[in-house]
């Protein structure tokens, strides 16, 4: 790792805003806390934000940071983001680093430069949603869709030329190794990201709710929770904020606290105090389940996607289980899991599932990122002609 030091790096994302505070940006935090590394975006809107661990640096940027309304969503210009990603002139480090859920991996490379890229997901947009995002945007239907079908086919045919320019690939999960090499034909090493289990308070003793904290978004199907709660009548709590806040509003029952964005410390407040988290997104890792985990509280969650490896199942893992995993994203199919966990609620183990949750602390994170580095950089020099 000593010859590593030595070298300049650069670490490219997607998009750096107020709003985007999911586990990609935490990777990039844990990243910058270990590596000196030069920071590039398409946008920045953070290095001006009072309240950013990233306030008052200097971060490369692109020319959609100047187009209107790009602070609020530079998705809005996704056809212009191969274009903008690749105008970001790198040519002054060893080492590229990308984390990437869209276009970061695809910034241009000469052959003397290692690019290590950890992926989150492959592009949504173009791959896995690409029927969920036409059947709920505008510009979905009729003529304009037809364009915008047209857009994502040639979104795809770039998303897989552009990752023949990435020499190491990371995964954030098995699951996402999987789609890289359903997507790219790549191989991808997993290292799972890092989660701040320090932070959550552990407490044994839970109150008698539920609760879910989530971007309201279509994808994360809260109101699929909300309208499984309205049914079972049990008490939910829902944190978070988004486009299906006012809808979510509407149809949640008096059983359901509907309670909109919240700061840190009255999320954790009611994960720790929940009987249970309840999640029903299909993730590639899902960064929340683990969290709620480190509080000791028990999780039932969509067995599909990232919680297959973040929540232990109680049908396979008996006293050690952390969770229920439900196998539709249906009403009936949360209602089950929720009836499921109160008839077995008293055999969960709060200590298992802070224990197992440890398994994600950033020590872990930082090690097996390091020692990748280390390993691939050896490799990539002894390829060099």
């Amino acid at each position: 790792m000593s010859e590593l030091v030595k070298l300049k790096y650069a670490l490219v994302h997607e998009w750096l805003t107020p709003n985007a505070t999911g586990g990609s940006e935490l990777v990039v935090q844990e990243i910058l806390k270990h590596i000196d590394a030069d920071l590039y975006a398409l946008i920045d809107f953070e290095s001006t934000n009072p309240k950013s661990y990233l306030y008052g640096r200097t971060i490369g940027t692109t020319f959609l940071q100047h187009f209107p309304l790009a602070r609020n969503g530079v998705q809005k210009y996704l056809p212009l983001m191969p274009l903008a990603i690749e105008q970001l002139d790198l040519r002054q480090y060893d080492i590229i680093l990308s984390s990437s859920h869209a276009v970061a991996k695809g910034v241009l490379t000469s052959p003397n430069q290692m690019h290590v890229c950890y992926c989150h997901a492959p592009m949504r947009y173009a791959w896995d949603m690409t029927f969920d995002y036409l059947r709920s945007s505008r510009v979905g239907q009729g003529i304009p869709g037809i364009l915008t079908r047209y857009v994502l086919h040639q979104l795809r045919q770039w998303d897989a030329l552009s990752a023949h320019r990435v020499d190491y690939f990371i995964a954030n999960s098995k699951n996402t190794a999987r789609r890289i090499w359903r997507c790219y034909r790549r191989r991808a090493a997993v290292i799972y990201p890092p989660v701040a289990v320090d932070r959550f308070p552990f407490q044994a003793e839970k109150q008698d709710f539920y609760v879910t904290v989530s971007r309201l978004v279509s994808y994360k199907k809260i109101s699929l929770i909300v309208q499984a709660f309205n049914q079972l009548g049990r008490p939910l709590v829902v944190i978070g904020s988004g486009a299906e806040l006012q809808h979510i509003q509407r149809i949640a029952k008096s059983n359901i606290q509907v309670l909109g964005w919240q700061p840190d410390e009255v999320v954790d407040r009611y994960l720790s105090q929940a009987k249970a988290f309840v999640y029903a997104a299909y993730e590639d890792f899902g960064i929340a389940p683990v969290e709620a985990q480190a509080c000791g509280t028990p999780v039932i969650a969509y067995g599909a996607g990232g919680t297959l490896e973040t929540v232990k199942d109680r049908r396979q893992f008996g006293a050690t289980a952390t969770g229920i995993l439900f196998s539709e994203q249906t009403e009936q199919s949360i209602i089950k899991a929720v009836e499921n966990f109160e008839e077995h609620q008293k055999r969960f183990a709060p200590e298992e599932a802070r224990s197992h949750a440890q398994t994600f602390h950033p020590t872990g994170f930082k090690q097996r990122y390091l020692a990748f580095l280390d390993s691939a950089h050896k490799e990539f020099q002894s390829n060099l002609p």
